[in-house]
């Protein structure tokens, strides 16, 4: 499979084949999500993201100074 097959799958998109305007009449709609949040994978999760964020946060104050 092509990497433009595996992206049109997924529905990932470089925002290049959508014309401007054509989801202005489309309403946003929010989504739930149902998350057990006392979940030991979940707990891990979030300190991974965490730690990423700080990651960046560390290397971005690094770099305006």
């Amino acid at each position: 499979m092509t990497v433009q097959m595996l992206r049109q799958g997924t529905g990932a998109t470089n925002g290049k084949d959508k014309t401007s305007g054509e989801n202005d009449g489309q309403k946003k709609v929010q989504e739930e999500f149902d998350i057990d949040m006392d979940a030991p994978e979940t707990e891990r999760a979030a300190v991974a993201i965490q730690s990423q964020f700080r990651k960046f946060q560390k290397k971005k104050a690094g770099s305006q100074s």
